[in-house]
């Protein structure tokens, strides 16, 4: 059982979260579309039925999502060395760009709100990173 003090962070922990995604810039990128370019720059090429799974969508879901990127050129399809049958999913230089500029777009948003806070506050959020980066690691 939860100490009550930490069963009141979790509502605050979600719309903090809504909040960042209601509030982020939008720009040409679907999140899930972000989420699976972020995959692919970490993960390495994957083939679309782990895609589609990570994304907790359908595999023709993310068939034609994996069509729209490829046609945009932010990904590239290759053959799967293990299985000549499937292909693999490959993030290309301009998807990682694009990638990184939306990431930015993001985080200037987040720094933009941060001023909005008193330096005691900041130094609270700022004394609690590394306790919210355990937290985001733990999921599994």
């Amino acid at each position: 059982m939860l100490q009550p003090h930490l069963v009141e962070l979790a509502p605050v922990l979600r719309e903090f979260a809504l909040s960042l995604v209601r509030d982020a810039p939008q720009d040409s990128l679907s999140r899930t579309a972000a989420a699976t370019l972020s995959v692919l720059e970490r993960g390495g090429p994957q083939r679309i039925t782990t895609l589609a799974t990570h994304e907790s969508v359908s595999q023709p879901a993310m068939t034609g999502l994996v069509q729209r990127l490829e046609a945009a050129g932010l990904v590239s399809r290759g053959a799967d060395p293990v299985d000549g049958r499937a292909a693999l999913i490959t993030i290309t230089p301009a998807g990682s760009h694009e990638l990184a500029a939306r990431r930015q777009g993001h985080e200037d948003a987040i720094s933009a709100r941060l001023g909005l806070l008193s330096s005691y506050d900041r130094a609270l959020l700022a004394a609690a990173a590394p306790a919210l980066v355990h937290l985001m690691e733990s999921h599994v």
